[in-house]
């Protein structure tokens, strides 16, 4: 059984309504920012989810977690979203530490947090030290305020304080960014450490294909508030089925000077979703772009029992033995 399921969700906003809309004599206007997404998580896994900025990957999160509306169908743990239990089995890492933490509250009080939110009984609780020390740093930490805290540090106090209610759940949006490599992989460390203890489900949120390939067992691609490609990581790196991704992968520095990169390079601009191009969003930018890529959105095509593509002209052949329809 998946630990969450995701079906067809989307995400809209409001453009204008009300008197804004009357004053511009239009009727209110929405914006969709996600659309069709049907993805999976297991207890245990690391989900990278990936794609350029603005393509929608933190509302993504933010309406797994139920702190933004959507539309279509998600479960958790076999049921039906229900926002009191995810408030205890979930929990999210934010792209700024030191931002998420109060700066009134001393670290100590910061990781306990969660508990008197969720109003647990004291004789229920764990200590900060031994929150702290589940994450590798020193219980004395717990009397500094968060701009005491190196960026390392602070990425482990808010891992600290995500893990303090024990979630089936956790998604951790850019957990690296800012930190030297050294330290990026001391916290990439850090959590598969924690998900292989706990048995947790973690989702990582980054624009870093390097920490995806290091850390997720699968990667999901996203563009411009749609689904493009999800898969096995390695076999993804390997052989990208959609040419955003394979451009992603492309424009990937690599540090060996006889290694050029490939001619599919990302060109050109990310559209403006209030221009969203008709058909396959990616065809202003695609190198193998052609005209019913302009007119038709992509159907969803099995390329291997494990891997899925929205393309009409995948990189790789599909698999003719399973299943090639959209869902």
């Amino acid at each position: 059984m998946s630990l969450f399921e995701l079906h067809e969700v989307g995400v809209d906003i409001p453009l204008a309504r009300g008197i804004t809309a009357a004053l511009g004599g239009h009727e209110p206007r929405v914006l969709n920012i996600l659309d069709g997404i049907t993805l999976d998580l297991h207890a245990g896994e690391t989900l990278g989810l990936v794609g350029e900025s603005g393509s929608g990957k933190t509302t993504l999160a933010r309406a797994m977690l139920g702190l933004r509306a959507a539309r279509g169908q998600m479960r958790f743990q076999g049921q039906p979203l229900v926002r009191a239990v995810l408030r205890r089995a979930t929990a999210m890492m934010f792209q700024d530490p030191v931002a998420s933490l109060s700066p009134r509250m001393r670290v100590g009080d910061a990781v306990c947090e969660p508990y008197v939110i969720q109003r647990i009984p004291r004789s229920r609780r764990r200590s900060a030290a031994d929150l702290l020390d589940s994450v590798g740093l020193p219980p004395s930490l717990a009397a500094l305020y968060p701009h005491e805290l190196s960026g390392g540090q602070a990425r482990r106090v808010c891992a600290a304080r995500a893990l303090a209610l024990n979630p089936a759940l956790v998604i951790a949006d850019e957990p690296t960014a800012g930190l030297d490599v050294s330290i990026q992989g001391d916290i990439l460390n850090l959590m598969a450490d924690l998900k292989r203890e706990r048995g947790i489900g973690l989702m990582i949120i980054t624009h870093n294909l390097p920490v995806i390939r290091h850390s997720a067992e699968r990667i999901a691609v996203l563009y411009l508030g749609r689904l493009v490609e999800t898969g096995p990581t390695p076999e993804v790196f390997a052989r990208p089925a959609h040419p955003y991704t394979a451009s992603l992968i492309a424009s990937q520095p690599n540090p060996d000077p006889r290694k050029r990169r490939a001619d599919l390079a990302i060109r050109g601009e990310v559209p403006s979703l209030l221009r969203r191009p008709p058909g396959c969003p990616f065809h202003t930018r695609c190198p193998v772009a052609r005209d019913i890529c302009a007119r038709v959105p992509p159907p969803e095509i099995h390329v291997s029992a494990t891997r899925r593509v929205r393309c009409h002209f995948p990189l790789i052949q599909p698999d003719r033995n399973g299943p090639q329809g959209g869902q």
